[in-house]
């Protein structure tokens, strides 16, 4: 871990830390980096389920509220350091309200309990310019902790860029859907983008301050950009031409209008964040580069950064988890993680794991493709005609799999006998494309999960996908199905046998 400079590590390595806010994004991020470094966590969580499973031993999980005083004493019992990274901004109503409790019943509850030290992490903007609800609010959270009589130790961060930050998703939402964009003046705002790996290293740094007086550094990267310089950082290394035409007369107001047409999953949240916006957020004070031994990356590095990691994400990441994790709405197959759409569905059949996953592991070539094998050969065909493999022979044994092996237009990238497939397209197409089937279960009865993964490119990718949707919802539901008959068949047989 990165030290403070110059400082000792005065925590107790006994001592237990509590972190809020473990579901959130930043929480998320930094839960592992505290268990990966042996210390005693506790989250506290309102749906403990979604924190326990990325737990380990050294982990504690208890049920609570930040709005709920009655529910703190027993998460803050005992704690050293707390981690105070919550935010309402989603939860729609007045936000700013939800905050200033929250804050206030954490405060008062750290103060009864004895807490040593809060690291909170909040926006960066300064007094002299006009805050945002948003920013006031972040601020006004980070005064009011100063009532648990805690070190209180504010980090106070310009745009986080990194898979899943809000302002990170909002930029690259903008970017993939609009080769045109009419830019108003507050994408000429400066700030200084700092990477999340960055941040991470800030928050945890920060357990090996000295006790004292509280504290808020501010925290940006080197670089010192508009977010029009973020768009055109972004849209250079996903090669997406981009033409970005300035007016003056889009208000924050009338932009978060047009960004619910252009981006509805963001619209929540979107006119806040642009709101904000409109505050440089800018490093005045650099006296984090004096204290912590960090030098944060530049905004290419950054925005390379957090697009590899999606990408080593995905690689060793069950689709199956992915998709639990971005829940589709009731009656509906897709979902969405970042910029990639996810079509996932089961079926449970009363056979054993072995006899579901059979129809499987021999899906493509001579067996097919279980539902729609015209529709299969007619992509192949179109694919052939743009530049593409199509379906070519099939190169693998008969009898199994394995990694590189190709079927039909897929390679298959993952596989485990009877539980995992996974396939990524090598036709062509605008973005990537990737076919999982996952089983579980016991010898009586098992489930099948199909998840279909596409991360498309620009608009192109986007106009592909939904275009084609009705057809994949037919194709993708009627080969679930089909190789839940199929399994059912291969039971029979056995017992037949």
């Amino acid at each position: 871990m990165l030290m403070a400079k110059d400082t000792q590590n005065t925590a107790n390595g006994s001592d237990r830390i509590l972190l809020t806010g473990a579901t959130g994004y930043v929480g998320r991020n930094l839960l592992p980096l505290l268990q990966q470094q042996g210390r005693p966590v506790r989250c506290i969580a309102r749906r403990p389920g979604r924190v326990l499973a990325g737990t380990d031993a050294n982990t504690e999980v208890v049920v609570g509220d930040l709005l709920d005083p009655d529910s703190l004493a027993l998460a803050l019992a005992g704690i050293d350091t707390a981690y105070y990274l919550v935010h309402s901004m989603g939860s729609g109503g007045d936000f700013e309200a939800l905050d200033r409790k929250a804050a206030r019943n954490f405060a008062e509850a750290a103060r009864t309990a004895g807490v040593r030290r809060i690291i909170y992490l909040g926006g960066l903007a300064h007094d002299d310019s006009a805050l945002s609800p948003h920013l006031q609010s972040r601020q006004e959270v980070g005064r009011i902790l100063l009532d648990s009589e805690a070190q209180v130790i504010e980090f106070r961060a310009s745009v986080v860029i990194g898979s899943g930050s809000l302002s990170f998703e909002l930029i690259r939402a903008l970017v993939e859907r609009l080769p045109v964009m009419i830019c108003p003046s507050w994408v000429r705002t400066p700030a200084q983008p700092i990477a999340i790996r960055d941040v991470m290293q800030y928050l945890t740094s920060a357990l090996g301050l000295p006790p004292g007086e509280s504290r808020i550094f501010e925290v940006g990267g080197p670089d010192r950009v508009s977010y029009a310089d973020i768009m055109r950082e972004y849209a250079r290394q996903r090669r997406l031409r981009r033409l970005m035409v300035p007016v003056p007369i889009l208000t924050p107001k009338l932009s978060s209008l047009w960004l619910a047409l252009v981006t509805p999953v963001l619209a929540s949240i979107g006119r806040s964040l642009i709101e904000g916006v409109r505050s440089p957020s800018v490093v005045r004070d650099k006296s984090a580069m004096s204290v912590f031994d960090i030098t944060p990356a530049g905004l290419a590095e950054a925005i390379r950064a957090a697009l590899a990691e999606e990408d080593a994400q995905l690689a060793v990441q069950s689709f199956a988890k992915l998709a639990d994790s971005h829940p589709a709405g009731p009656g509906h197959a897709l979902s969405h993680s970042g910029n990639r759409i996810l079509d996932s569905r089961t079926i449970t059949v009363p056979v054993s794991r072995h006899q579901a996953f059979a129809p499987i592991r021999q899906i493509g070539g001579a067996t097919g493709w279980y539902y729609g094998n015209w529709m299969w050969r007619l992509r192949g065909l179109i694919d052939l005609a743009v530049g593409g493999p199509g379906m070519r022979p099939s190169i693998r044994r008969p009898d199994n799999l394995n990694l590189g092996d190709r079927i039909d237009c897929w390679k298959v990238v993952a596989y485990e006998a009877d539980h995992l497939l996974r396939l990524q397209a090598i036709m062509k197409l605008p973005g990537r494309a990737w076919l999982e089937f996952e089983v579980a279960g016991d010898r009586g009865s098992s489930t099948i999960r199909q998840t279909a993964v596409f991360d498309p490119k620009g608009l192109a990718g986007l106009l592909y996908w939904y275009v084609l949707w009705p057809l994949h919802k037919m194709v993708f539901g009627g080969m679930l199905n089909a190789i839940g008959k199929a399994g059912r068949a291969r039971s029979t047989d056995d017992r037949q046998g």
